[in-house]
């Protein structure tokens, strides 16, 4: 699916996104809900479906958030929980699974948006209402989407990209400042809205685009093998990179590190992950877009409970016919890691400042964290 896909002019979702955003509320909790309690005595049963075990925050945020706050807000609910390691046949086969196993609410974070249509049909068989959760399932019949709105992500990400090319200077053989454009997976719609929102910032700009890739899975390792190959094609007219996500960011770092590249051309990023805050604080990544992964979370699990007793929750935007709750991204550099990522309480300055870091903590005006 491409951004041309959806049928809601980009400006709608944008608006629709900024007036829906202040009704969004949340619940916050922190424990951990165990599957398994007698059907018998349950209010019913919601299946977390998440793809992938690459990117950190699945397994490290996203699960325990939304568990967590399943066992908040109902106490009496089953949780079933599966991660497909990013094979679309497996996750087809964990739903039919938990289908089978009488789940009421189905909330999918699809490996393949493409071929979770199969599994949104196969709930519709059994009366199971789907909630697409992170990425959106194009021309299938879903209750609800949440996530962040991937092509303001990309916007952040291509303007950011725009000014740190532009603080480089011009180019000493007077050519054009050249970019390359390290897409996420073609199978995740998110990164056509993501390269849609790049698109928009470097237009007009005056940058070329060297060359672009869909990174098959978003593996780092196609990443950087990629960015090699790149990296032996254009050499050093290669000014800046923009990479889809963190993962992909430290594959391309390690690609043009490996290159004899220092300092490192600026590099983007999204998710806000440990290893970004601290390749920011280095200077080995200019940026990362932050999701706050736990309101996702949490704001997934408490619409899934409020769908099984069959309420029918505000929503914040319409995407291609479908009620969504669309969350705010926020873009962070080296001067935003402490209040937005430490501050914000998503990590202490001491995860990030480890031996390795220390000294650029140091100049950035971290300090460890005293008893």
């Amino acid at each position: 699916m491409t951004g041309a896909d959806r049928t809601s002019p980009r400006r709608g979702r944008l608006a629709a996104w900024t007036a829906g955003l202040c009704a969004l509320v949340l619940v916050v909790t922190g424990a951990v809900f165990a599957a398994g309690a007698d059907r018998d005595a349950s209010e019913g049963a919601i299946a977390l479906l998440l793809p992938e075990v690459e990117t950190a925050r699945y397994e490290t945020t996203d699960r325990p958030t939304f568990m967590g706050i399943v066992d908040q807000r109902c106490p009496g609910c089953e949780v079933y929980y599966a991660n497909a390691d990013q094979n679309a046949a497996t996750q087809q086969q964990q739903a039919e699974s938990m289908l089978a196993r009488g789940a009421d609410v189905l909330v999918l974070d699809a490996v393949d948006a493409v071929a979770a249509v199969s599994i949104v049909q196969e709930a519709k068989r059994y009366g199971v209402p789907v909630i697409a959760y992170d990425r959106f399932i194009a021309d299938a019949d879903v209750e609800y989407y949440v996530s962040f709105d991937s092509e303001l992500i990309g916007y952040l990400q291509g303007t950011a990209l725009v000014a740190a090319v532009e603080e480089r200077g011009p180019r000493r053989d007077g050519r054009p400042p050249g970019v390359l454009l390290v897409h996420g997976s073609p199978t995740d719609p998110n990164s056509a809205e993501l390269a849609a929102g790049v698109r928009r910032a470097l237009e007009g700009e005056g940058i070329e685009v060297l060359a672009q890739y869909d990174t098959p899975d978003w593996s780092p390792d196609r990443a950087t093998d990629w960015v090699e190959s790149r990296l032996t094609e254009f050499g050093d007219r290669v000014d800046g990179v923009y990479a889809a996500n963190d993962g992909i960011a430290g594959g391309a770092v390690a690609a043009m590190k490996a290159a004899g590249f220092d300092p490192v051309p600026p590099v983007t990023g999204q998710d806000g992950e440990l290893a970004a805050a601290q390749r920011i604080i280095s200077g080995d990544q200019y940026m990362t877009v932050y999701k706050a992964t736990t309101e996702q979370a949490r704001t997934a699990a408490e619409l899934a409970v409020r769908v099984l007793r069959g309420e029918e929750p505000r929503t914040t935007a319409v995407i291609d016919g479908v009620p969504s709750m669309l969350l705010a991204p926020r873009a962070v550099g080296a001067r935003d890691v402490h209040h937005v990522l430490v501050a914000g309480g998503v990590y202490s300055v001491d995860e990030i400042c480890t031996e390795a870091y220390r000294a650029a903590c140091d100049r950035a005006g971290l300090r460890e964290e005293t008893p």
